[in-house]
């Protein structure tokens, strides 16, 4: 048996305790990282600190970019390389991979040069270049990694050397949700696994950043850090008071937005690269005849949440809404995803309906006609 298939088994075996994501949740990972972990980051069920692969060699991958263009992963020798594993209309885990990637990176500063962004795409049912351009384009990412695809039979190859399982069942993509950190020399360094958690996107990008930065010339220092023990959620019996995406969308011309108990709620969770996936300006438009519903049959009343941590920007955010007309709900942006943690989102988009008591008496995964919305919130009222 050689090296590089020794090295693939063990891969194999450490890949095999993952539990596949229904291209999101993931099961707990067992992390491990050096000395300097500390003890409330080791605690943090939401933060997968990696697991070593010891310098094995990193299976070829010769696939085609979102340009069409033939890529192979031996051509980034020299750089590190994170390579992430994504369905290219993912709506739940990918998003949280693509954005810690995209911070990790920046957290590295002008070090970030000498980092290549890859994804490979992990849905067999989405493979063309203009499925991995529209996930690119929607994340805002056409121009900051490459994010290979390819013919069936290629693509089930990498999954195979890489051990990524991948299955559809009933419409749903599960996959490993594995990113790879890769030396310049072409070794596999570290495994991680992206749990489904918003608010812990900082926290992982700067684990992947302090990996990162221990391979490279001069070790550099990250442009900032911060805790990374567990992060304090905010749930429905809290009360909050967010950013406002627009000054107009909080209902008052304030800037904010409130959450919280004292009165119900129909709670959407959304985001804007939902435009991949669906016609979000006809489903957001299109709330605020559930508005009207409800303050003429005393349901609850609307508020849209913004999952902005996984968007490109905040001002991104309020553009589109720009774009998409007059909204009459209040949007809030949830920057830091302390609220879809607390909230349990494990999709986009999210509905719940939320008691005058602060508690979830109703969720449902993706967007409903507005009869059985109506009816959804009558009957939970």
């Amino acid at each position: 048996m050689n090296s590089l298939t020794r090295g693939s088994l063990a891969l194999a075996a450490i890949i095999a305790t993952a539990a596949l994501a229904g291209c999101g949740s993931s099961s707990p990972a067992q992390p491990s990282m050096s000395g300097t972990a500390s003890a409330a980051a080791m605690a943090n069920p939401n933060l997968d600190l990696g697991t070593s692969l010891n310098s094995q060699p990193a299976p070829e991958i010769s696939l085609t970019n979102q340009f069409g263009q033939p890529m192979s992963l031996s051509q980034f020798r020299g750089k590190i390389v994170m390579l992430g594993f994504e369905d290219s209309e993912c709506t739940t885990v990918c998003p949280l991979t693509t954005q810690s990637m995209v911070l990790a990176k920046e957290l590295l500063g002008k070090a970030g040069n000498n980092v290549q962004l890859l994804g490979v795409d992990a849905n067999p049912d989405a493979t063309s270049v203009a499925d991995v351009l529209a996930y690119s384009r929607a994340h805002g990412m056409v121009n900051r990694w490459d994010f290979l695809t390819g013919s069936p039979a290629q693509l089930k190859a990498v999954w195979s050397a890489y051990h990524i399982a991948v299955q559809v069942e009933q419409g749903q993509i599960d996959h490993t949700p594995a990113l790879f950190i890769i030396d310049s020399r072409g070794r596999l360094q570290k495994l991680y696994l992206t749990q489904m958690a918003y608010s812990s996107i900082s926290q992982s990008a700067q684990v992947l950043a302090t990996e990162i930065a221990g391979l490279l010339p001069g070790h550099p220092k990250l442009l900032s850090q911060e805790s990374l023990g567990t992060v304090d959620v905010q749930t429905p019996a809290a009360a909050v008071s967010l950013p406002a995406a627009r000054p107009s969308d909080s209902g008052s011309g304030t800037s904010t937005v409130t959450l919280g108990p004292g009165k119900p709620r129909l709670v959407v969770f959304f985001a804007t690269w939902l435009t991949e996936t669906s016609d979000l300006k006809a489903e957001l438009t299109g709330l605020n005849s559930y508005v009207a519903a409800a303050a003429k049959n005393h349901l609850p009343a609307l508020t849209a949440v913004d999952e902005t941590v996984t968007e490109p920007s905040a001002a991104a955010v309020g553009a589109y809404l720009g774009q998409v007309g007059p909204l009459s709900y209040p949007v809030a942006l949830d920057e830091t995803g302390r609220v879809a943690d607390g909230y349990g989102v494990q999709d986009q988009p999210w509905l719940m309906l939320v008691s005058a008591a602060g508690k979830v008496v109703w969720t449902h995964d993706g967007w409903l006609p507005l009869p059985a919305l109506e009816k959804a919130a009558a009957a939970h009222a």
